[in-house]
């Protein structure tokens, strides 16, 4: 017993190692995806490092549950391969250790990482989240970075175009400075030019400074006391002038979280299955609303055409009687009102329709979002039973061979699970099956993994493929000397 426990404290310190690497290996490859999808949104607005880490670190805790898997299956497959390309496995089998009952610990271990997986899942992630999509927000809305380059029109400043002929080295001094006055909506009638001048930011960082000398001031805007004047022009001289633009439009600005606090991904289990219970009963109510809408008109129109047939017509039998035994004023009233009761259950129905496929895509969502967060904890446990015995069947450690194999496995799974999700966003198949598909078709790969592992089977090993390939070309080669 006490030799057993040795064994295992080993394979627990053996498989830990490769999974905080490999851990951290694949939440950096999921943050780099991030960063290539946003990174139009976040190049040239002069971002400070601590926003930028900031947001990385939100964006890295909404990816803990999908890295966990792909970390198990990596770490498994180094660990078992490790172990079987040094021979350790077939010391401990001869010793009496059946690869089942090394694979005992490292399974508890998955299970505990999956448990750790969903609970970040249900509890950090949402609120990172929506900290990652209000501060995604607010880059967004946040102007490009302060640039007047020289020989260019900028417009980053409200109501103001300016033009700067030249900038020297110290990006202060300034020449040839034209500045376009737009506040009062009435096209280029306000212009300040100035030979030279300077250009800085104020110390607090809340205002650009310009103070130009030796310009000059032209107004032909029309105002209040120069309707009467033909052309209208205000022309002055100055030696120096001073010009402040506000920078609070450059500083990003915080906005509300509680804007992103509905979205699927913020919300835990407790509160998404609030949402799913609150979706199916408003569903219901539409569906009952929409249906005594139908009987309710239904009923109007029949009391109609018996009050206007029972001078004509004797009720017990109406089915013997045509419409020609109306009179026509009477007919007449009748068409019209089916028209309109038809009319009114049609934009009823077509109301109700798009009200319930509103609120079935809401309700498909909010069960997508609660699904997976079971299903990425499941995938550790299932990833293991891909990789250990993966592992100890191809007998390959380091990282080469493992990471491709975890690459095809993990992508195969990523696969079938987007195919999944799109179907279940349909009417096609229940969103429970859609979700758990890609795990139904986990389980039969995890059973028949571990058997051939238990049975010491060299189906997917690379030395018995190696020896056919060496027979086959032996038995080519025998053919061609005795022809």
């Amino acid at each position: 017993f006490l030799s057993v426990k040795i064994i295992y404290r080993y394979l627990i310190k053996k498989f830990l190692g490769p999974f905080v690497l490999t851990f951290f290996f694949a939440l950096f490859i999921l943050l780099m995806q991030f960063l290539w999808k946003y990174v139009d949104e976040l190049v040239g607005k002069g971002l400070e490092i601590h926003l930028i880490l900031e947001l990385l670190l939100f964006a890295s805790a909404t990816f803990v549950s999908m890295a966990a898997p792909l970390a198990v299956l990596l770490s498994s497959l180094m660990t078992f391969g490790s172990l079987g390309e040094r021979y350790e496995i077939v010391a401990l089998k001869s010793a009496g250790i059946p690869i089942s009952k090394l694979m005992i610990p490292l399974a508890l271990l998955s299970v505990v990482i999956a448990g750790g997986s969903f609970w970040f899942s249900n509890n950090v992630s949402p609120k990172a989240y929506i900290k990652m999509r209000t501060l995604l927000y607010d880059i967004r809305e946040q102007k490009p970075a302060l640039s007047i380059e020289e020989g260019t029109f900028y417009d980053g400043f409200d109501n103001y175009t300016i033009r700067i002929g030249k900038k020297h080295r110290n990006n202060e001094t300034i020449e040839d400075v034209l500045i376009y006055d737009h506040s009062k909506h009435q096209g280029n009638t306000t212009m300040t030019y100035a030979k030279k001048g300077t250009m800085k930011i104020t110390p607090d960082k809340k205002y650009m400074l310009f103070i130009l000398y030796n310009g000059y001031f032209w107004d032909e805007s029309q105002n209040n006391n120069s309707r009467g004047t033909r052309f209208p022009l205000t022309r002055a001289k100055f030696k120096e002038q001073y010009k402040r633009f506000d920078l609070s439009s450059f500083q990003i600005q915080k906005s509300d979280e509680s804007f992103f606090k509905t979205t699927t991904k913020a919300l835990p289990i407790k509160d998404l299955t609030k949402e799913i219970d609150t979706l199916k009963k408003q569903i219901s109510l539409i569906t009952s609303n929409a249906s005594s809408s139908f009987f309710n008109n239904l009923f109007y129109f029949s009391q109609i055409i018996k009050s206007d047939t029972a001078d004509y017509i004797p009720m017990e039998n109406v089915s013997k009687y045509s419409i020609d035994s109306i009179p026509f004023r009477n007919q007449e009233r009748i068409f019209n009102f089916a028209q309109q009761c038809s009319g009114n259950f049609i934009n009823s129905v077509k109301f109700s329709y798009d009200e319930m496929d509103y609120r079935n895509i809401a309700l498909w969502s909010y069960q997508i979002e609660w699904h997976r967060k079971f299903t990425l904890a499941v995938a550790c446990v299932l990833f293991f039973f891909i990789g250990a015995p993966l592992g100890s069947i191809i007998r390959k450690g380091g990282i080469g061979i493992p990471l491709v194999v975890t690459i095809v496995f993990f992508t195969f799974y990523f696969v079938i699970s987007i195919i999944g999700e799109k179907v279940s966003k349909g009417s096609l198949i229940p969103v429970n099956i859609g979700m758990w598909f890609s795990t139904f078709i986990l389980i039969p790969i995890c059973a028949f993994l571990t058997n051939k592992a238990t049975i010491d089977s060299a189906v997917l090993s690379t030395e018995e493929y190696a020896k056919w390939i060496k027979k086959f070309n032996f038995i080519n080669k025998s053919s061609e000397i005795s022809k």
